[in-house]
């Protein structure tokens, strides 16, 4: 699905930034685009990692663009050298960068690139390009034509299938790669990750606690944040989560979906709902031991809600496009799982763990229309078998179609 966006980013501006989470197969994407074309080389490798830190300037003489960088968070020092290297000359796709951390978390790199740098951000495969299913559609928002388009190649439907998607989740190692072990692939990449990311964005005191704090984590996907009740379960303070829960989010492991407000009203909870990002890490640290036993727990609604979610965020920013994703809920417990600010409407989007679609759930986005906005059309994600109205706003949407 970013193949062609890429190639049309790298075309316009000279650094090309590809960020997301470890094993999400940024690397493999931009080796395939980029060919025979340019020299590739890895920060992970510590001589080249040292030369990049130590003398940029040779580093660059060593391997001038076009060049692909692996893992550009490791050589903070190489950034300013990029700034004056393109500044010199900015012909288009010369620096192709890869990174594991947020970009907002990586300062530097928006510091000493900015108006230079075209920054995308890569998940897992999404179901659609798992399934490979046809990936030319507009990224998921309720408006009738784009479900109508999406209708044409649904994907899987029903409990069993959605909720062993849910159990794998989206690394491409494990939906189209080698790796049949599930477990073996999240325990090993458990270990990369704490020995990389977390050593690399701060100082962590005790692994220990900190996988705690993960898995304490993982069981609250698809609830509101509550940092005290969260800091007291894995028993650390609470800026210690807070910085804890930093890390996650830097790393592409979480994300945090912040309340819509307005000025129009104060009683709305201010607090965001935290998401894993991929619902198989999530299951695998909240130890379910199969789709069955996910489906049938008591963690079946959150993780559904979390998969949805995550589907929709891929939905964009694998098509380079940064959407306006809310919750809503007020302080009289009124709320709806996501709203979706798109042209100048509020598009709400709710998650119900249910097959048989019911009229009565139309009314859950009434409380968008007391915001004095403009509203709809909205959607309720279901294990539906197809796509049906609900009122003349409100459609029952299966999935498979997000």
């Amino acid at each position: 699905m970013l193949a062609d966006p890429l190639l049309e980013a790298s075309a316009q501006f000279p650094v090309l930034l590809l960020t997301g989470p470890r094993q999400a197969g940024k690397t493999t994407l931009l080796q395939h685009l980029c060919g025979n074309e340019r020299r590739y080389v890895t920060l992970d490798d510590p001589t080249r990692r040292e030369l990049a830190n130590q003398d940029p300037a040779l580093f660059l003489q060593r391997f001038p663009p076009p060049v692909l960088v692996d893992e550009i968070q490791y050589a903070p020092a190489l950034l300013p050298h990029l700034k004056m290297a393109v500044d010199a000359d900015r012909s288009p796709g010369s620096f192709w960068l890869t990174g594991s951390q947020h970009f907002l978390a990586m300062r530097d790199v928006t510091e000493s690139l900015a108006g230079r740098v075209a920054i995308v951000n890569l998940l897992g495969f999404s179901s659609r390009e798992a399934d490979q299913r046809e990936l030319d559609v507009e990224p998921f928002v309720p408006l009738v034509g784009r479900l109508a388009e999406r209708e044409r190649s649904p994907g899987k439907r029903g409990i069993v299938p959605v909720f062993e998607r849910i159990w794998q989740g989206g690394y491409p190692a494990l939906v189209a790669g080698p790796v049949h072990d599930r477990d073996l692939f999240f325990g090993s990449y458990l270990q990369t990750y704490l020995q990389r990311d977390v050593r690399d964005l701060s100082q962590v005191g005790s692994q220990e606690a900190f996988v705690r704090f993960l898995r304490a984590a993982a069981a609250r996907t698809g609830q509101l944040l509550n940092l005290s009740d969260l800091a007291r379960d894995v028993d650390v303070s609470v800026p210690t989560a807070k910085s804890w829960l930093s890390i996650l989010e830097a790393s592409f492991q979480v994300a945090l979906i912040r309340p819509y407000h307005t000025n129009l009203t104060k009683r709305l909870v201010k607090t965001p709902k935290l998401y894993f990002l991929d619902t198989g890490l999530a299951s695998y640290l909240t130890e379910w031991s199969s789709p069955a036993t996910l489906g049938a727990g008591a963690l079946a609604g959150p993780i559904l809600e979390t998969f949805v979610v995550a589907e929709v965020l891929k939905s964009h920013w694998h098509r380079m496009r940064r959407p306006a994703i809310f919750h809503y809920r007020d302080r009289d417990g009124r709320e709806v799982d996501l709203v979706l600010e798109h042209d100048g409407r509020l598009h709400g989007l709710e998650v119900k763990l249910a097959a048989s679609p019911r009229r009565s759930w139309g009314g859950t986005f009434q409380p968008l229309d007391r915001l004095g906005l403009p509203t709809g059309p909205h959607a309720v994600v279901c294990l539906c078998p197809e796509l049906l109205p609900l009122d003349e706003r409100t459609w029952a949407v299966p999935v498979g179609l997000i």
